[in-house]
């Protein structure tokens, strides 16, 4: 027999830090995953806190003020296109949905201006770049083209808004916003429900835009308030708003041989 090599102590101790080494590497794999997902700062909670401010109204979310912007900027140009169409609309349905822009719109900017004021929060004053466009296409558009343009734009533009009313109203816990969008989700599902009568929606492509997801940009949300914040005024869109809103009356589809006629 031949024999065995004699087992020095280096040996022994590098056999035994490869043991050490396998045992460390196992262990952190262990825990890693742990401290991953606990104490861990940047979660989308630890977001949503850092974000919110304290109000008397209840906690106001970076979500919540950029749902009041939304609303502002909203009237800022659905108003001005809808008394448009009630003097471009070649079909009574086109200036009935025209009316339904105004009247909603005219009740939305007064409260989303009192809500901004309770709120100390800045609002705009003009359209978003996006929003002037429209407006833009709109203004060039005559006849039935204008019509076509003026429901599938305001139509595409009621649709993005509506998913971010919800998220605010199912999420938000200040009384003024909530109330807001109350008034919000009332309005908009009014006026989508009005423009589809007008019958010159295309739901295809409508569907198309929203599967695409392209938004209107980000403008921001307004600066958090505080105690020594005086926010700028926000001008009226109409001069004389009315004091309270009855929507109009609800509206159905025409017939396709109806809803192209003056």
């Amino acid at each position: 027999m031949r024999p065995r090599p004699p087992i020095n102590g280096r040996g022994i101790l590098s056999g035994t830090g490869l043991i050490v080494m396998g045992l460390t590497a196992t262990l952190a794999a262990l825990i890693f995953p742990i401290w991953s997902y606990s104490d861990r700062s940047g979660t989308d909670v630890d977001v949503l806190s850092a974000q919110t401010v304290s109000t008397q109204y209840g906690p106001l979310s970076a979500l919540d003020r950029e749902f009041i912007t939304k609303v502002r900027l909203a009237g800022l140009w659905e108003l001005p296109a809808g008394r448009q169409a009630e003097e471009k609309g070649t079909t009574q349905a086109v200036r009935t949905a025209g009316r339904h822009l105004v009247e909603g719109h005219t009740f939305l900017d007064e409260r989303v201006r009192d809500v901004a004021q309770k709120l100390s929060l800045a609002l705009p004053n003009e359209p978003n770049d996006q929003q002037k466009q429209w407006l833009a296409t709109l203004n060039a558009a005559q006849g039935v083209d204008y019509d076509r343009q003026f429901a599938n734009i305001l139509r595409l533009a009621h649709g993005r808004v509506f998913s971010v009313v919800a998220q605010v109203r199912a999420g938000t816990r200040n009384v003024l916003v909530r109330t807001l969008a109350d008034d919000a989700n009332t309005t908009v599902l009014d006026h989508i429900k009005i423009l589809e009568a007008t019958g010159y929606v295309d739901f295809d492509a409508l569907a198309r835009d929203l599967a695409a997801g392209s938004t209107v940009p980000t403008t921001g949300s307004p600066v958090p308030p505080g105690p020594a914040v005086d926010p700028a005024p926000a001008l009226p869109v109409a001069p004389d708003p009315v004091p309270s809103y009855t929507l109009p009356p609800a509206a159905s589809t025409p017939l396709p041989s109806q809803s192209r006629n003056p």
